[in-house]
């Protein structure tokens, strides 16, 4: 037996409302690793689907595993980090913004950053606060909602 295929609605990326993307690094014993959140300004009821099709059009599973876009040179997700800023692109969504201090040289030095690009709109506060970013990040339904990209740092080759 077989299941038809499933429709998928065209992606209004007005719903997607503002999609902020904030950087901040985190010691492990690998060393000081660079990560990226991505999420939306928008309200939580249209932004949250609208988040959940472009990632799911993107070949991004929300809630799975953590992909590895260092394997997967399919996946439409990008980096690159230059002096001073980086740029972060997948469809509909070009983000350059100016992470704080050390994130460059740890995005250089690991040459990945790790991405939670989660459904979840930002619950507020300043998102250069970096204890709300912190606490936003590391919860659990943030992280449930969200799905999770090893995403290659590169450079501009010259």
């Amino acid at each position: 037996m077989t299941t038809p295929p499933r429709a998928t609605p065209s992606l209004r990326t007005s719903d997607l409302g503002k999609i902020v993307v904030m950087a901040w690094n985190r010691p492990t014993e690998r060393g000081t690793l660079p990560y990226l959140l991505a999420c939306s300004l928008g309200d939580r009821e249209h932004s949250s689907a609208a988040v959940e099709q472009l990632l799911l059009s993107t070949g991004l599973t929300v809630g799975g595993d953590v992909v590895d876009a260092t394997r997967r040179s399919d996946l439409p997700v990008s980096l690159l980090v230059v002096p001073g800023s980086a740029v972060f692109t997948m469809p509909h969504i070009t983000a350059q913004f100016v992470p704080p201090e050390g994130w460059l040289a740890a995005a250089e030095e690991q040459g990945i950053a790790c991405l939670v690009f989660t459904t979840r709109p930002w619950a507020g506060g300043d998102p250069g606060d970096y204890g709300a970013l912190a606490a936003f990040a590391n919860d659990e339904e943030t992280l449930k909602s969200s799905a999770r990209v090893v995403v290659p740092a590169r450079g501009l080759r010259g």
